[in-house]
């Protein structure tokens, strides 16, 4: 019922991340609006609060070796998402373990672990330095990050809660992308900002993938999981249906939703 960042013995060679029977569960209170008024008559009459249990992720086992580039795909509410914050270390395993071997650079929600009262270059420091890098490492690629971000004149300094949303995008995926890790999760973040950028993003992570870091993206946009990702996972209710050649995975999805081979279908789902 562990996360680890494994020792090499521990880890076959060649294995980014490895999946062991993986299960997560959390609850949610399902009652509609919860007042002190309804609590105190809840108690009174003995009642327990309403609570639903969601199996988010179910029995999952699966190897990641180095160098794969793998789009995960599903309909909202497969686990998708939950699965990448599992991976990252920030919800542990119900059940099985995650071993991860590298230094991992996440994107799971733009600008998650921002500091809105801190300027653009202050976050980009803590982020580095969250990231493990060294002050004199982080100095060194502070102007690439801050170059690729091409935030206006003067608003790296400032508090990042007077950002745009793009402005914010934007600097998150350039921190994020430039932090030279080992496995890079990405979670709906590759069409931040405008038409400019989003082609800028798509050529970083192309370079990326020729570089051969392990790079794990959630996305509807098939069609360029396809053009990036040489693997797919495609989840459904919590459950692993498919993982293969991403190609041959995103049509058994897209066959599954019965939409065909369509633009739209690509782009977005």
């Amino acid at each position: 019922m562990t996360l680890q960042y494994a020792s090499k013995p521990e880890m076959p060679e060649g294995l980014a991340v490895r999946i062991e029977e993986l299960s997560l569960r959390y609850k949610i209170n399902v009652e509609s609006k919860m007042t002190l008024k309804n609590a105190i008559m809840r108690a009174g009459r003995g009642e327990k609060r309403r609570v639903r249990t969601i199996e988010a992720v179910k029995n999952l086992s699966l190897d990641i070796p180095h160098g794969t580039v793998m789009g995960v795909v599903g309909a909202n509410g497969a686990g998708k998402s939950t699965l990448m914050r599992a991976i990252a270390g920030i919800l542990p395993p119900t059940e099985g373990r995650i071993i991860v071997n590298g230094k991992v650079s996440t994107l799971l929600a733009l600008g998650v672990g921002f500091n809105g009262t801190l300027s653009g270059r202050d976050n980009i420091i803590l982020g580095g330095l969250a990231a493990g890098l060294e002050r004199e490492e982080l100095e060194a690629r502070f102007d690439d990050i801050a170059s690729f971000a091409d935030l206006p004149n003067g608003f790296i300094d400032m508090p990042m809660r007077t950002y745009s949303a793009g402005m914010y995008g934007r600097l998150a995926f350039s921190v994020a992308v430039n932090m030279t890790p080992d496995i890079l999760l990405i979670d709906e973040a590759l069409s931040t900002g405008d038409a400019a950028f989003k082609e800028k993003s798509f050529e970083k992570m192309r370079q990326l993938c020729l570089e051969a870091r392990t790079i794990i993206i959630v996305s509807h946009a098939l069609g360029t999981l396809n053009e990036l990702c040489n693997k797919a996972l495609w989840m459904h209710q919590g459950n692993a249906l498919a993982f293969g050649n991403a190609t041959k995975v995103t049509d058994q999805y897209l066959e599954f939703l019965n939409v065909g081979k369509v633009p739209s279908a690509l782009e977005d789902f």
